[in-house]
């Protein structure tokens, strides 16, 4: 009886193991902002992206973000793992001495390992920052997730 649940707890962890395209990714993304990354994932081409980070532009400000993206996997092919075009739209809040509030179009591209539960991204997020005042900007960063 107990090596069938052994046997039941590693395949049910193992299933999963090496999928990027569900569950949930943690991890950090360097660039502006740096901070803390997290993506979960609503299909197999669509996920809810997130970031709670520190923003060096203006004297620094804390970053938070919410993205919905869109992911494609036909544009690149490789020969291991999965890299999917991506891009989405998003919303944004800073809290400095002024509180921050704009919306985000963010589109990058990741590494999906075939045989890892890792994602490696770059991406470039340009975006309009609506209060205090009506302002442009661009961001972006690379970062790594780990996914459970």
């Amino acid at each position: 009886m107990k090596k069938l649940i052994l046997i039941s707890i590693v395949a049910l962890f193992s299933a999963g193991l090496f999928a990027q395209d569900s569950g949930l990714g943690l991890g950090i993304i360097f660039g502006e902002p740096t901070g803390l990354s997290a993506k979960m994932w609503t299909s197999e081409k669509t996920a809810l992206d997130a970031a709670v980070a520190w923003s060096f532009a203006d004297s620094g400000w804390l970053h938070v973000h919410a993205d919905f993206l869109i992911h494609n996997y036909d544009l690149i092919s490789v020969s291991q793992g999965a890299l999917p075009v991506y891009f989405g739209v998003g919303a944004h809040i800073g809290f400095a001495t002024d509180l921050w509030l704009g919306a985000r179009v963010p589109f990058g591209i990741a590494y999906q390992f075939e045989e890892a539960p890792v994602e490696v991204f770059a991406e470039l997020v340009p975006g309009l920052a609506l209060l205090p005042g009506i302002d442009f900007y661009i961001g972006g960063g690379i970062g790594v997730r780990y996914y459970f």
